[in-house]
């Protein structure tokens, strides 16, 4: 198969490729697909099986960000940080602000290998996606077909058209909106456009998406062939919810002030600093953005639509038990990012609204189920690559009454003193989310040691404080924590959760309904003129305003045993706190899921202390290891949340020097030259 480099060969490219089965186990038996994979126009485009088979390919070439090569990045904000042995990786790269080294590096989702099923790029699948995009859009006259097949193809590639547009442009800023398959004979000279003139075609072919596309494909004559199937098929639920994002994201603080000093289609940040401006928000864009999301989120409460919050509702929240007599199991927290025991069935359950295409059996084994956990004597299997969270994310998980740890004021964190939070006992009366999400000092991280070696035994709970045995920067966590929310800490190698017979799968979302509201929450913030408006509950959404929007999130996981309060009075007493709240929520709802850098970038906070630096916890243990656990049978003796520490405080690990340029990632040089009208981002 052709390796294409460089946009002109994406863009310009003749060959059809036609892969019909390549991504969804349920259209390999009714697409009428040929054999070879290279086929001319007037049979890709001849029926409605081909042309569908025509457009599996895309949903194929959607980056499993987990699963780029054998050990991925993808979190490039303030909340994770590499192990010393992975240095080399983008994260790290972000942190030195060596952003060209994204084009270079084969362990980054934005580049990855083309066209290679476990290593997938972004940057090169965007554009010839795009171009599969239009040439289908052109030849939909040749389908011989009802009306309703020719919505449905039609619905998938104007949505997939602004998809990828709109993901290249969250990292890249705006660019020529491509509504053409270009022949290489005629090279168009087409000026970059600003993001939010891009964001304006993308909500065209959005809207366009939603008006053809179904609201369940088990309900159109064509989809009723795979019926019970069609899950990772984008819908009208889908388009609408795309549509509300976009909206956010071009009238989010960088794209507003972007839209001030653009030159030619590239905006010019003056200066390093965001001059205080992250609250500054457009307000007509983020007008229709909660208008948007609100219609979606009104669906979800009327129960029109499939969609709906997952339940956290766990009988062992640190091992992730579902509790089986109260709930339904199947549509579990943790199932929205992996499943175990479930013959590799796609994570996800009611909550995912948009996903790639299924990652095959036992895809995770060789990379994303072997880099969160501790190396330390081998206790996770594989190379010593380890994602961890950094103290700012632990920091950003609250406590169980609804009060955050620290209050942003004046560009700083400052302990809240109403949070009730305790540096004698750090991790008591937290946010249940931590419970689910963070690793902490005397966790129980292996379960079945039997299959430990004699070395590995030592190390069935952790040790995180200082100098402990899992703070090793090469083997353990320089932060004091590990995370298990997208792959439990049973992938050691005692509890193997990881090996074949306990069929893990994971996949990470593009996009949940979560998100959705922490979106209506903060566009309806963004356009609120005073607190009340942000209590309010509109007539596009009258069952929810944003605090309820919030709240919504924090009901999902209440329980008597782990409680979680409501946003509090004192959280509300102004519009920017509200913003700060909000912002915060997010961090903590979608923590490591890759959208922290994006948020900061967005919100013209990505260059400002706090969010430039990158911490550690430090403390003392003051209770022995026969507090913790039974030495004999090495059953837990008490909570580890109850421990008692001393001289809790956090030290300096990174520093980032961040610059104006660094909102946006540079173009590759090669792809720059292609004309005049084509410019590098500025500072780059």
């Amino acid at each position: 198969m052709k390796y294409y480099n460089n946009i002109k060969s994406l863009l310009y490219g003749s060959m059809l490729l036609l892969t019909g089965g390549a991504c969804f186990t349920s259209c390999t038996d009714w697409l009428d697909k040929e054999k070879e994979s290279i086929v001319a126009e007037d049979e890709a485009f001849k029926n409605y099986r081909n042309f569908q088979g025509y457009i599996e390919e895309i949903y194929n070439l959607i980056p499993d960000k987990e699963k780029v090569n054998y050990c991925t990045a993808w979190n490039f904000g303030d909340d994770a940080v590499h192990n010393t042995e992975g240095y080399a990786h983008m994260d790290h790269q972000v942190d030195l602000g060596n952003y060209r080294n994204w084009y270079n590096n084969n362990q980054c989702w934005l580049k990855g290998n083309f066209f290679n099923d476990r290593n997938q790029s972004l940057w090169d699948n965007s554009w010839y996606c795009i171009r599969k995009c239009n040439m289908g859009i052109e030849n939909i006259k040749s389908l011989v077909g009802t009306d309703e097949e020719r919505d449905l193809l039609l619905g998938q590639m104007y949505f997939f058209r602004a998809w990828w547009h709109f993901e290249l442009m969250c990292y890249f800023g705006g660019f020529p909106y491509i509504t053409k398959a270009f022949e290489a004979s005629s090279i168009p000279n087409l000026p970059r456009l600003s993001f939010q003139e891009c964001a304006d075609s993308c909500a065209k072919d959005f809207e366009k998406a939603y008006d053809l596309l179904p609201w369940d494909w088990d309900e159109t004559l064509a989809g009723m062939q795979t019926s019970g199937k069609n899950d990772l098929r984008v819908d009208k639920f889908t388009a609408l919810c795309y549509l509300g994002k976009v909206y956010l994201w071009a009238g989010s603080p960088l794209m507003k002030e972007f839209e001030k000093t653009k030159n030619g289609g590239v905006a010019q940040l003056l200066g390093a600093s965001s001059n205080g401006k992250t609250y500054d928000y457009d307000v007509e864009y983020c007008k229709k953005a909660a208008e948007t999301l609100g219609k979606a989120l009104e669906l979800v409460n009327r129960g029109t639509v499939k969609y709906k919050l997952a339940e956290f509702k766990y009988s062992d929240l640190y091992n992730h038990t579902a509790d089986e007599n109260n709930g339904d199991v199947e549509n579990n927290y943790s199932n929205i990012f992996y499943t175990v025991k479930q013959s590799w069935k796609m994570p996800g359950v009611k909550e995912a609204i948009f996903r790639g295409a299924y990652p095959g059996t036992n895809s995770a084994n060789w990379n994303c189920a072997k880099i969160f956990g501790p190396k330390v004597a081998g206790l996770v299997d594989h190379d010593k690559i380890i994602h961890h969270p950094t103290a700012n994310l632990v920091d950003q998980y609250g406590m169980a009454n609804g009060q955050p740890i620290y209050l942003v004021r004046n560009g700083e964190y400052v302990l809240n003193p109403e949070s009730g939070w305790d540096p004698d006992h750090p991790f008591k009366d937290r946010d249940p989310r931590f419970y689910h999400d963070i690793i902490f000092d005397g966790f129980h991280y292996v379960l079945s040691i039997d299959a430990l070696t004699t070395e590995q035994k030592k190390y069935d709970y952790c040790s995180l404080y200082t100098g402990g045995a899992m703070r090793a920067i090469d083997s353990g966590s320089s932060t004091g924590y590990f995370i298990q929310k997208l792959v439990p800490h049973q992938c050691n190698q005692g509890d193997k959760w990881y090996e074949w017979e306990y069929y893990f799968q994971s996949y990470l979302p593009y996009m949940r309904l979560a998100d959705i509201y922490l979106m209506y929450a903060e566009a309806r913030a963004a356009i609120a003129n005073s607190v009340a408006d942000i209590k309010e509950q509109p007539d596009y959404c009258p069952s929810l305003s944003a605090v309820d929007a919030i709240n919504a999130l924090r009901d999902r996981v209440n329980s008597e045993d782990y409680p979680m309060g409501h946003v509090q009075a004192n959280l509300m007493d102004t519009r920017e706190h509200f913003i700060d709240e909000v912002r915060r929520e997010r961090a903590v709802e979608l923590s490591f899921e890759g959208f922290r850098w994006c948020d900061l970038q967005r919100w013209l906070l990505l260059t400002e202390p706090p969010y430039t630096v990158k911490y550690s916890h430090e403390f003392e243990r003051l209770e022995t290891d026969d507090w913790f656990f039974n030495k004999n049978s090495r059953e837990a003796m008490h909570d580890p949340k109850d421990a008692k520490v001393a001289n809790f405080h956090k030290e300096e690990l990174i520093t980032r020097r961040l610059e104006s340029k660094h909102y946006w990632f540079p173009l590759p040089d090669k792809d720059i030259y292609l004309y005049e009208g084509f410019p590098q981002n500025p500072g780059w």
